[in-house]
């Protein structure tokens, strides 16, 4: 028998998990096979996370992807527990040694000299401002998050540089912080992305089974937008067939909540998320899974991912220009704007550093 993540009727899927199993990783000289010897029916035990530290030497990534509005991001964690089947980023755990199945949602890795090393970077004489994305690999507000504070050390140093940020996120953990995120509100530093992908409770926890519950990241919307703080909402991922209907209705209730702002993605199923996808969906929807991989391989040219600049996040064809339609005429009915906000760079300035004399008159 081949590998059981392979097969839907053979490992049932672990509660508050989204993937099945671990299947190797692309880099992997070795597989595994299961053979049935009647044992393996038997309940096997969830899986606990655990937490390791990553010890970079360096936490500001740089890319030149015409994609995304920022050429520089910073992400505190490795891997996530928010346990988001489709996530793109699934695939970073095999450069690990591990699997982009469950390894990437219970072996999670944390950078405890993130904060020092951000402060260390910006005061580099050869530093240029620009908007850092806070989160944009895994979740800066996943669950472990709320014990460990790495993305409130990185907020504070962020306010004490007056550097811009963006932040995506589907956690209402983000509240948290309104703090730190008024006083970068308040000069003009600061956008918060909710990403929402189906404003429908059960499908969402199947999808996401330890994100936010759609509802409460409505709230997070409004309650990020009464206190001052730009906000906006990510329709993200757009999934052919099984999302893509809610569209409008996710954009409504996001203006309604008090969003500014509004963006979507489609889909994207890069090297091992295609077959966690796909198990996914024989397992969760078997009557819909021809139909939403039928779609997207309309949309890519005849495949289920096409990895090219300015096609990997909208698609191609008649049905990707169809949602790029219904997503402005959306926007425009509902006031909201689909472009990113423009942060303020002017207002960087390096602080003293601790030891340092002040400057005499």
């Amino acid at each position: 028998m081949s590998d059981p993540t392979e097969n839907p009727h053979r490992v049932p899927a672990h509660k508050g998990r989204g993937a099945p199993g671990n299947p190797p990783g692309r880099f992997e000289t070795l597989t595994h096979t299961r053979e049935d010897d009647s044992w393996y029916a038997q309940e096997t035990p969830a899986p606990r996370t655990t937490l390791e530290v990553d010890r970079a030497r360096s936490v500001i990534t740089r890319n030149d992807s015409p994609d995304v509005p920022f050429d520089r991001s910073l992400n505190p964690y490795r891997g996530c527990e928010h346990g988001c089947i489709y996530c793109y980023a699934r695939p970073s755990h095999a450069y690990l040694g591990l699997s982009p199945g469950l390894d990437f949602e219970t072996r999670l890795f944390h950078k405890p000299d993130a904060p020092r090393l951000l402060e260390q970077a910006l005061r580099a004489p050869g530093y240029r401002c620009a908007p850092i994305a806070l989160g944009s690999n895994t979740d800066a507000y996943q669950p472990v998050e709320r014990g460990l504070g790495l993305s409130r050390a990185v907020l504070a140093v962020l306010r004490d540089f007056r550097h811009p940020v963006y932040i995506v996120t589907k956690s209402a953990l983000v509240l948290r912080d309104v703090d730190i995120l008024a006083e970068l509100a308040g000069e003009g530093l600061v956008q918060v992305l909710v990403s929402v992908t189906s404003l429908d409770r059960d499908l969402a926890r199947r999808m996401e089974p330890r994100a936010t519950a759609p509802s409460r990241r409505l709230e997070t919307i409004r309650d990020l937008a009464r206190a001052g703080i730009p906000v906006g909402v990510l329709v993200a991922p757009v999934i052919p067939a099984l999302t893509d209907g809610e569209l409008e209705a996710i954009l409504d209730a996001a203006a309604e909540a008090g969003a500014r702002s509004a963006g979507y993605v489609l889909l994207r199923l890069p090297h091992e998320v295609r077959a966690l996808f796909q198990d996914w969906l024989a397992r969760h929807l078997p009557d819909r899974a021809g139909h939403v991989l039928s779609l997207l391989r309309q949309m890519h040219g005849g495949r289920e991912y096409d990895a090219r600049f300015g096609r990997r996040m909208r698609g191609g064809g008649p049905y990707a220009q169809l949602l790029a339609r219904r997503f402005a005429l959306a926007c425009r009915r509902t006031g909201l704007d689909g472009r990113c906000m423009a942060l303020d760079c002017a207002r960087f300035r390096v602080p003293p550093a601790r030891g340092d004399q002040l400057a005499l008159f």
